[in-house]
């Protein structure tokens, strides 16, 4: 079963990650799911996740799914680049790693924007999304 990162398709943030993703990853494999497709509803329910106001994304790799900042180390962990450098973060208490995470996340809209739709997916790829139905 492929990897699937479930991410809140509004925040431009988890947007670039995306496209980081897309740029850097080692193997093409893993699925994109956006929380507000029907899809990611069902999954965000599944691990306690507000899809109308997500406090985190997940990573879904082996059937388990991570959250946080031990979600963002194992997506980390199929991509290379720069932010591969990030996965020393393991090193650092997951207490320390969330209290970071979350102050990200508490305030991405505020840093990064929001869009009032999902990203643009090349046709290439498509087949790897799961979006929100227009």
């Amino acid at each position: 079963m492929s990897p699937i990162f479930l991410y809140d398709g509004v925040c431009m943030l988890c947007s670039r990650a995306v496209r980081y993703v897309l740029r850097h990853e080692k193997h093409p494999d893993i699925r994109f799911v956006a929380i507000q497709s029907p899809e990611g509803k069902a999954l965000a329910a599944d691990f306690g996740i507000d899809p109308r106001d997500p406090e985190t994304f997940a990573f879904v790799d082996g059937g388990k799914a991570l959250t946080r900042s031990d979600g963002v180390l194992a997506l980390l962990a199929h991509v290379g680049g720069p932010a591969r450098f990030l996965r020393l973060g393991y090193w650092l208490p997951r207490r320390l790693r969330d209290g970071c995470y979350d102050l990200v996340a508490r305030h991405r809209y505020r840093l990064f924007g929001r869009s009032d739709r999902c990203l643009p997916v090349d046709a290439s790829v498509r087949h790897r999304f799961s979006l929100p139905e227009v």
